[in-house]
């Protein structure tokens, strides 16, 4: 992996103009990173070289630094809300510095549209989805990929009929034109926000990481825009109204209970 800055004519660099260096130990990457904070730039600034971070031991290739903080989680006073699925990041003094790696066998990934039916099985190494949830569509291992058949714990049959009677129930939603701008919470693989894609319809797929692993890597494989995120005791980071739709299909949240702290 690279590490530098993307300069105007897009190509990538180490070696760069800094302006003023108020402390120079900030320049620092990491113990070997080479620092440059006494040389002058053609601007007159000073000039620093991003050193490189090692690779994280192998065992960390799932680890979201927020979300498996095991210190500051087993901290909190109470965790029946949802609270240990939030964001609990580490202090800066003991951030990683290390590059969390790839998953072994890692390729790139099928482009879209074709991504949205089926993705790379070694980019997502998650077989638990297909053995709870293949008898509802969500999802399949063929050889060496994952595929999807579209359907959802509410909608087996497939998201496209699923989202054909959501517009006969509702006509006014009119995705596409009146609705632009989707929330799909607690996704799974986001096979509602990768079929709404094509409805020009913008969806933001979110779900927790729980037991069934990492959900948001299938969702951000196959091309839709994605994070890992919970309704718990604290709002989403995004302004209200931001979202035209809020799609819950058994997302098990207590809307009555934790709504006024999403929105």
């Amino acid at each position: 992996a690279r590490l530098g800055i993307v300069g105007e004519d897009g190509a990538m660099r180490d070696n760069f103009d800094i302006g003023a260096v108020v402390n120079e130990t900030d320049l620092a990457t990491d113990e070997g990173a080479t620092q440059e904070p006494g040389s002058v730039g053609a601007g007159g600034g000073n000039r620093a070289r991003i050193g490189k971070f090692p690779a994280c031991p192998a065992s960390m290739r799932e680890y979201i630094p927020c979300l498996d903080n095991d210190e500051e989680i087993r901290r909190l006073p109470s965790t029946e809300r949802g609270e240990r699925f939030e964001r609990h990041c580490p202090a800066k003094d003991k951030a990683l510095s290390c590059l969390v790696p790839a998953p072994k066998g890692y390729k790139a990934p099928i482009p879209w549209p074709r991504s949205r039916d089926e993705v790379w099985f070694s980019n997502v190494p998650h077989t638990r989805l297909v053995d709870d949830k293949g008898g509802q569509n969500w999802i399949t291992k063929a050889k060496d990929k994952f595929t999807f058949p579209g359907g959802g714990t509410q909608f087996i049959h497939g998201a496209n009929q699923y989202l054909d009677q959501i517009s006969q129930m509702v006509p006014d939603i009119a995705f596409g034109s009146r609705t632009r701008v989707v929330l799909d919470v607690g996704c799974g693989v986001a096979s509602f926000g990768a079929y709404l894609l094509s409805r020009d319809v913008l969806t933001l797929s979110i779900a927790p990481k729980d037991v069934h692993e990492n959900q948001i890597q299938f969702a951000l494989e196959r091309g839709v825009p994605a994070m890992v995120a919970a309704f718990a005791t604290h709002r989403l980071l995004y302004p209200s109204q931001a979202f035209e739709i809020i799609h819950c299909s058994r997302c098990r949240i207590s809307w009555t209970r934790d709504g006024e702290h999403s929105f």
